[in-house]
């Protein structure tokens, strides 16, 4: 059975003519100045970003704990850079964008009152490929670039979105048979509650490299139910991929860019496409039954995960996870890792690799991860921040 919508968005076949356009932006520079949120790591902006992915590691934000570490001082969570430079919107008219997979390398901290410049790079894509969700897609890959004020490269973050025709997608309704929300009970809520507030952070506690073992595994990380206050707090500091204005201010963008915004027939105001994250009509015209999380939010609690695990002397060098399952609104997702291998790498640094999978309450497995992680040596006499960090 089709998923039906009282939205209208614009809608496009992916036809030939689209994909030879497409072809000829291949390695276009984008324009990032609309999605630029924040350019400067101030106390306030990485606090923030901390309580919106519900983050509460004192490294974030608690200026006499982060005296006393290696950094001497608060830095931003590795996920911080999601919230200094939004998704760019690009190319596909008419096609539906779902953010897939995303991969990280990390070269320095960001410190506090450091700022930020960006270069956003469109790599290509793959495709046409066959798919369940909407008989045929493609997968752009897009490559994003920070640097600090001394323009050292801090970050570099490669994202995959998946374009699919929105019709096809209702029409095949892949997830129309799920049972939205979940009918959870209020003894399971109280549980999960107590689950998602027994965040176990490894903090000042130095974990050595020579004290890992494989198969070894990290403390579980719960987040959810998944709430609308989850989506409003993860927009308001960046993590939309979009520029969000209200009012005038966006109305004047819609005129221009008519195919950025439809009108919610329950309250008949226009509102942006990036209202599938909270809007129920405007999930369904995706081919959805209920609005989901987004990419960049779901990849930072993942980063939390690492980061709680390895402690304030650790490295995350990489990281990479595929979405596999959308994560609707009332699910409840748990981050699930293990250690794979131990070895020296190729720059000489102690390493482990970290295997993540992630479930929801329906045992599908929404996000599946590798990440590579720099620990401190004793036989080495090896710290990992000692060359990340400035004068050192």
């Amino acid at each position: 059975m089709a998923i039906n919508t009282r939205v209208k968005m614009a809608e496009a076949e992916l036809n030939s003519e689209l994909i030879e356009e497409m072809r000829r932006r291949v390695g276009k520079k984008l324009y990032i100045d609309d999605v630029v949120f924040h350019d400067k790591a101030t106390k306030r902006a990485i606090a923030r970003f901390a309580d919106a992915i519900g983050d509460p590691n004192p490294l974030w934000k608690d200026q006499v704990y982060a005296k006393n570490t290696r950094y001497g001082n608060i830095v931003a969570p590795p996920s911080w850079i999601f919230s200094a430079l939004s998704g760019v919107q690009f190319g596909w008219k008419g096609l539906a964008g779902f953010h897939i997979a995303t991969r990280n390398v990390f070269f320095r901290p960001i410190f506090l009152d450091d700022s930020l410049n960006f270069e956003a790079t469109y790599l290509g894509f793959e495709g046409p490929k066959e798919s369940r969700f909407a008989g045929k897609v493609v997968i752009d890959s897009f490559e994003e670039r920070y640097f600090n004020q001394n323009n050292e490269l801090v970050a570099i973050s490669i994202r995959k979105v998946l374009r699919a025709e929105r019709k096809k997608a209702r029409m095949l309704s892949y997830y129309a048979d799920l049972e939205l929300p979940h009918p959870w009970k209020e003894e399971e809520l109280k549980k999960i509650e107590e689950e998602v507030m027994n965040v176990k952070i490894r903090g000042n506690k130095i974990r050595y490299w020579e004290d890992i073992e494989t198969g070894q595994e990290l403390y579980e990380l719960v987040k959810g139910p998944l709430g609308i206050i989850d989506m409003v707090a993860a927009m308001s500091v960046g993590l939309a991929p979009a520029h969000i204005a209200t009012q005038a201010v966006a109305l004047q963008e819609y005129k221009k860019r008519p195919a950025w915004a439809f009108r919610d027939p329950d309250t008949f105001a226009m509102e942006p496409l990036l209202a599938v994250h909270y809007n129920k009509e405007a999930a369904r015209a995706m081919g959805l039954p209920y609005p989901y999380d987004l990419g960049p939010q779901r990849h930072s609690w993942y980063i939390q995960h690492i980061t709680d695990w390895i402690g304030d002397d650790g490295w995350i060098k990489s990281c990479y996870a595929e979405y596999r399952r959308f994560v609707f609104l009332s699910d409840v997702i748990r981050f699930e890792s293990k250690v794979i291998k131990k070895y020296i790498d190729q720059d000489g640094e102690p390493c482990i690799d970290i295997e993540t999978n992630t479930f929801n309450q329906r045992g599908e497995n929404v996000l599946v991860g590798i990440s590579t992680v720099v620990l401190p040596s004793r036989d080495m006499n090896f710290h990992p921040l000692d060359k990340r960090i400035r004068g050192k």
